[in-house]
């Protein structure tokens, strides 16, 4: 794999059992270009190591006064120069690529897990961590993998001049050959502590990040309430842990650094002294000496590499370790048991079949009726004359994948969204209700029974097809930087258009603001938007994202709480746009707003996980407490007011003053009506 070839067509399976062990699955992946960079890195330290055999023979044959040896020594040494220079420069060709080519295979597979997980990677890992991981420890990992090559080829051409030193000079030769392996491992007993001391660095310098996007995000509302001083002073004490912490690991490191220094000198000492008694004993030539002395000398550089190798790998093993975390998470799911092998739950009771089947009946007047297709509904039988090879197989499994159509049922909380409807979900509990969403969509936090889109279990389809199949939008949804065309350049249907997603979502003054703050635009679509959307007010950003979603037009989209940060005046019309422009399309909106629910074609109350009641809003309103509760904020004491009240007959609740209306909710409403046709 060459960096013009990126990014891989598969960047394969990990092991990611370990940190060790996806170094070691990433390093046979590398074999080719390691091997390659090895084959460049014994040409460059041979050659290196070649030098000073080179100049002790021309040394000697100088002593000799032969001319003949002189020449031959300097081919020789020419030689190992040119040798010397081209192995050093595709030494470092090859093991930059790799380091790269490392780098993104990491990166590839970090990107296609996070794909795979969506919005349940953060509930698992913090985003800082999920930062760290594909940025800084993404590059420690490329480092070892480059550095393992360099490494080998040191670590065998040592060995080489050893023995090449052993033949040549065996007096000497004893001496190095016992020395050079306590230089290498001289730095080993120190490396845990360097190791620990990296970690709390990495760790400290990772919560400073995390403490300083966390301050940037909420900058605005720090200012409102004059809170930047005191951030930023435990910002301070963040930056001033992970100063103290990087001092300590440099001291550690600074150590290793002397000793591989220090080690070499007090060896090449021995070796001069041990060499000169030689010589003067008349045991050794002055050109063997010199051969020697050079080879020791030399042999520092290969050495460093000892060094370089035991730093990579002590940055590069925590950071496997947290990639390899990372990589082994996996999406929730029932574990691909066959759908005739699933509990009971994963498929609708009869009982609840009979219920499910009589609400989808349509309950608001003046809707459409509703096709009475459930998710057990039983198909008619194709012809023998039309039938395909493939039309026993689910649709799933035929020649073009396509995403199943029908009624969406949650066996959890036994929530059916009959195909083609707009259904509102009431639930008291926010987090609850987020933790369905994401459930709807395929997403679940925890194990459990898939939820059935058409009778198919969302987790028995690929990845790519239940996301085209079903959308969720988060409550909290998040906002690229770059322009409006950018941002709404989604994949899609094609049959909604940008300009009717913004309509419906009322983005008219949204459009406006980007166009005044972007002066050079000719086109408000060309507006840049900022990171986040941070220069665009809470209700501008919802009602954007709620645009980007309406232009996907999925077969089921999910909105949890669209409208929770505008007026209104603006969510009735949004109630009324997203109707209109949904109308035969499946809906399911998570909200506790009157204005939102009263455009609902039916309604679902979910009450300690399960539906507790089905109807109209203005039904519900009248005849469940529960419900009544949360969408009107309803204390104890006023829905104990309330009920006496309404227990009243008309006549009594008349001459008391109060109204016959037969509830003040449903009359409010018409009054918002009245306001909202004439605004």
């Amino acid at each position: 794999m060459q960096i013009q070839d990126l990014p891989y067509p598969d960047p394969g399976v990990p092991d990611a059992r370990s940190g060790p062990r996806f170094l070691w699955w990433l390093g046979r992946n590398q074999l080719g270009g390691q091997l390659r960079a090895l084959a460049w890195g014994l040409l460059h330290f041979s050659s290196v190591s070649a030098l000073p055999f080179c100049v002790g023979l021309a040394v000697q044959a100088v002593v000799d006064r032969s001319g003949t040896r002189l020449a031959l020594s300097g081919g020789l040494l020419a030689l190992a120069c040119a040798g010397n220079a081209l192995g050093d420069t595709f030494l470092h060709r090859a093991a930059v690529t790799n380091w790269i080519t490392a780098a993104a295979r990491v990166q590839q597979l970090l990107a296609r897990r996070t794909a795979q997980l969506g919005s349940a990677l953060t509930r698992r890992v913090a985003a800082g961590e999920v930062v760290a991981v594909s940025t800084a420890d993404v590059e420690k990992i490329g480092w070892f993998v480059e550095a393992v090559s360099r490494f080998t080829a040191a670590a065998v051409t040592i060995l080489l001049v050893v023995v090449a030193l052993l033949v040549y000079q065996p007096a000497l030769g004893v001496v190095v050959a016992a020395g050079l392996p306590v230089l290498a491992l001289a730095v080993l007993p120190l490396l845990p502590r360097a190791t620990r001391r990296a970690d709390v660095q990495r760790e400290k310098a990772g919560r400073a990040t995390e403490l300083a996007s966390d301050t940037v995000a909420g900058l605005r509302v720090l200012r409102g309430i004059g809170g930047e001083e005191l951030f930023l002073e435990r910002y301070r004490r963040a930056s001033q842990e992970v100063r103290q912490a990087a001092v300590r690991s440099a001291r550690m490191w600074s150590l290793l650094s002397a000793i591989q220094v220090l080690l070499p000198g007090l060896l090449l000492i021995a070796v001069v002294w041990y060499g000169v008694h030689l010589a003067r004993a008349g045991r050794i030539t002055v050109g063997e000496l010199v051969t020697v002395y050079s080879s020791v000398m030399v042999l520092t550089y290969p050495l460093r590499h000892f060094e370089e190798i035991a730093m990579a790998y002590s940055f590069s093993r925590p950071s496997a370790t947290r990639a390899a975390r990372v990589l082994s998470l996996e999406r929730t799911s029932t574990g691909g048991i066959p759908a005739a092998e699933r509990p009971a739950a994963d498929r609708i009771p009869a009982e609840e079949r009979t219920a499910t089947e009589r609400n989808r009946a349509p309950v608001a007047a003046g809707t459409g009726s509703t096709p009475d297709v459930g998710p057990t509904a039983e198909a008619e039988p194709v012809p023998e004359a039309e039938r395909t090879p493939d039309a026993d197989l689910p649709a799933v499994q035929r020649g073009t994948p396509r995403a199943p159509g029908g009624d969406l049922y949650d066996p959890v909380t036994g929530l059916l969204v009959p195909d083609g409807s707009l259904s509102a979900v009431v639930c008291g509990d926010p987090d609850a209700a987020g933790r369905l969403a994401e459930r709807l969509g395929g997403h679940p936090e925890e194990p459990g029974p898939s939820v059935l889109l058409g009778g198919v279990p969302l987790d028995e389809l690929p990845l790519e097809l239940a996301r085209t199949a079903v959308l969720v939008q988060d409550k909290d949804p998040v906002l690229l930087s770059g322009s409006l065309r950018e941002l709404l350049d989604v994949p899609a249907s094609g049959d909604v258009t940008a300009e009717a997603a913004l309509a419906a979502a009322q983005c008219g003054d949204v459009l406006a603001a980007l166009e005044q703050a972007s002066p050079l635009a000719e086109d408000p679509m060309d507006a840049r938007i900022t990171e986040r959307g941070r220069s665009l007010s809470g209700g501008q950003r919802q009602r954007l994202a709620l645009a980007r979603s309406l232009i996907t037009d999925p077969e089921v989209l999910v909105l949890d709480e669209p409208t929770s940060a505008v007026d209104s005046h603006t969510e009735a019309r949004i109630a009324r746009g997203l109707r209109e422009l949904r109308e035969g399309r499946t809906t399911v909106v998570f909200t506790s707003s009157p204005l939102v629910l009263e455009r609902a074609d039916r309604v679902v109350l979910l009450h300690e996980g399960r539906v507790a009641a089905i109807g109209t809003h203005r039904d519900l309103v009248r005849t469940d407490a529960r419900y009544r509760s949360v969408v009107t904020r309803e204390t104890d004491e006023e829905r104990a007011a309330g009920d006496g009240e309404r227990a009243l007959p008309g006549e009594q609740r008349a001459s008391d003053g109060v109204p016959d209306h037969g509830g003040s909710l449903p009359s409010a409403l018409e009054e918002l009506e009245e306001i909202e046709e004439t605004a």
